[in-house]
């Protein structure tokens, strides 16, 4: 995987986050097209390799303050 690739994704989640929050029976991930353009390029750079990788969303820094954690791992 490249990580500068991966970095400039985290980068761009960091300018604009993602919301993650759970109502009900559902996770919720809201955020601006921005938001979902640099997840979507995360979850490609880490659908590409068959590695064994993580990559964690924090609150305050790449989902909202409120949101829970949010990990992508590769299995």
């Amino acid at each position: 995987m490249s990580y500068d690739l991966a970095m400039m994704a985290l980068e761009g989640l960091t300018n604009s986050p993602l919301a993650v929050r759970v109502e009900a029976d559902a996770v919720v991930v809201e955020g601006s097209a921005a938001s979902f353009k640099e997840f979507a390029r995360l979850c490609l750079l880490l659908g590409g390799q068959h590695l064994n990788e993580e990559f964690e969303l924090q609150p305050a820094v790449h989902v909202t303050k409120d949101s829970r954690r949010v990990k992508l791992r590769v299995v």
